[in-house]
């Protein structure tokens, strides 16, 4: 009896366990922008920022259960540490632009969703979507980020990236041809 009723709880425990790890973990964003300060923060796939109104992004934070690491790429800084769920990648208050992101999953979410994010460029529009740890934006062109986009995609799925890379690098000291 007692052997049972342990299969039994083992058993719904295996199954509570599974319905869990395929549900989709709740997560939301927000963008820090030029005049306006924190916006509201908003969710999957929906668009973080401005567009059309020429306001620069400063900073993003991003709040989620699964475990995600992202980091900025900001004006005289360059690449900053990785920040953490809930922690802020790039600058409030001192009015540097972001040019760039990148955004990485971590722990045991990874293994069941990939994370995919665009970035809406100062003269360029929305570049192509980057994928787990990749750069969007811009690195050396001194060109503003303006709004985020990002969404989680089961593993295996994927999305349409668009023609447009998602990173453009310019190097200053390069040689001209």
């Amino acid at each position: 009896m007692v052997k049972k009723l342990f299969a039994a709880m083992f058993m719904a425990a295996i199954f509570f366990f599974a319905q869990n790890v395929s549900a989709q973990p709740e997560f939301n964003y927000q963008a820090n922008v030029e005049g306006v300060g924190w916006m509201e923060a908003v969710g999957n796939g929906e668009v973080a920022g401005t567009t059309m109104q020429a306001k620069r992004m400063e900073a993003l934070i991003i709040n989620f259960s699964g475990g995600v690491k992202y980091s900025a790429h900001v004006q005289n800084i360059g690449w900053q540490k990785w920040a953490y769920a809930g922690e802020v990648a790039g600058t409030v208050g001192q009015n540097l632009r972001m040019e760039a992101v990148r955004i990485q999953l971590v722990g045991r979410t990874e293994q069941y969703f990939d994370i995919y994010y665009r970035a809406h460029v100062e003269n360029v529009g929305w570049l192509g979507w980057a994928k787990n740890g990749e750069p969007a934006g811009t690195a050396g062109a001194s060109l503003r980020m303006e709004a985020i986009q990002i969404v989680l995609v089961d593993k295996g799925k994927s999305i349409e990236r668009g023609d447009r890379p998602a990173f453009y690098q310019v190097f200053p000291n390069a040689p001209t041809v």
